[in-house]
């Protein structure tokens, strides 16, 4: 007897599929609440500091190109790598 190599992996079930439906409801919930939190923070902030949101947002591209810079230059290798016979 010859076993087929091209048997297809099962579909996912009902069930699994309603619980990954759910889990990405919830998950953009969470991202929804997360969201207004930052936004109350933010214009909390700005009522007790003007300018508050604008420099906070300076900062933050500022940080984020750095990190990028970072990831980059840690990404690159110092020496590019040789096979062993030609070192």
């Amino acid at each position: 007897m010859i076993k087929q190599d091209n048997q297809q992996a099962p579909k996912p079930s009902r069930l699994l599929q309603e619980q990954i439906t759910s889990l990405q409801r919830e998950d953009e919930t969470l991202y929804n609440i997360l969201a207004v939190d930052v936004w109350a923070l933010a214009k909390t902030m700005d009522e007790f500091q003007p300018g508050f949101w604008s420099a906070f947002m300076k900062n933050r591209e500022k940080a984020l190109k750095r990190f990028i810079a970072e990831a980059i230059k840690k990404n690159k290798s110092t020496e590019p790598k040789r096979p062993p016979f030609l070192s």
